[in-house]
C-alpha cells in the first residue's frame, strides 16, 4: 500500500475530500505543522511515496515570518528535490512554486468563491486531471497567486487568475479548492469573515 503524508497548515483549511480519497487507498498520515513541537522534525521523506501540502491564509511570501511553515520549508525542499509525486493546494502550491525557482504575487482580483477553471494541452495530458472535463468549476479563497517555476508547464488557466495550476517534474501546485465540501466552505467564512 501507498504511504501519503499530508501537511495541513491551518486548523480551519483541512483537506477535505482529498484526505477522504487517500484513506480509502493508501496509508495516510497527517502532520498538523502549527501543532509540531519546534524540535520535533518532520518524518523522513523517504518513509512515503507522495505527498499533499495543504493551504494556510498566511502568503508564502510570509511564510518565513512563521516558525511552524520556516521548519516545513526545508522540508519542502526535500520532497521536492526527491522526485517524489508531491500536490500543492493553494498556499501550499505557491510556497512549492517558490521552493522551485517561482513567484507568488498579487492575483489580479481576489478570488473567493465558485469560478471555472479551463485546462490547458499540457492540462487535459496530464495525469492529474485524467478524466475532467476541459472546464470544470472550483473553489477558490485567495489573493496571491504563483508563477509557473521555470521549466514547469502551466496545466489551468482562469479568469481573473490566469495560472491556476502547474507541474514541475512530480510536483504539482493548484491554487484552488477540490477538497472542500460546503460544510467546509461555511466553517472557512466563519474563521475568516
Amino acid at each position: 500500500m501507498k504511504r501519503v503524508l499530508i501537511i495541513q497548515n491551518d486548523p480551519p483549511e483541512t483537506l477535505g475530500l482529498y484526505e477522504t480519497y487517500l484513506r480509502e487507498r493508501a496509508a495516510v498520515t497527517l502532520i498538523k505543522a502549527y501543532e509540531l513541537p519546534e524540535t520535533e522534525p518532520f518524518l523522513p521523506v523517504n518513509d512515503y511515496d507522495a505527498f499533499v501540502i495543504g493551504p494556510t491564509p498566511i502568503s508564502a511570501n510570509d511564510a518565513l515570518k512563521h516558525n511552524f511553515l520556516r521548519k516545513e520549508w526545508s522540508y519542502l525542499k526535500e520532497i521536492a528535490d526527491s522526485g517524489k509525486p508531491c500536490l500543492g493546494v493553494c498556499c501550499g502550491g505557491q510556497m512549492l512554486s517558490i521552493v522551485l525557482g517561482g513567484e507568488v504575487v498579487k492575483s489580479p482580483s481576489k478570488e473567493v468563491g465558485g469560478y471555472t477553471v479551463s485546462l490547458t494541452g499540457d492540462g487535459l495530458d496530464d495525469q492529474l486531471f485524467h478524466g475532467f472535463p476541459g472546464k470544470f468549476p472550483v473553489f477558490h479563497w485567495h489573493s496571491d497567486m504563483f508563477t509557473v517555476p521555470p521549466g514547469g508547464k502551466l496545466l489551468a488557466t482562469g479568469t481573473p487568475c490566469p495560472i491556476q495550476g502547474y507541474r514541475k517534474g512530480n510536483v504539482w501546485g493548484v491554487i484552488f479548492h477540490l477538497e472542500i465540501t460546503s460544510g467546509d466552505a461555511k466553517r472557512w467564512a466563519s474563521a475568516y469573515p
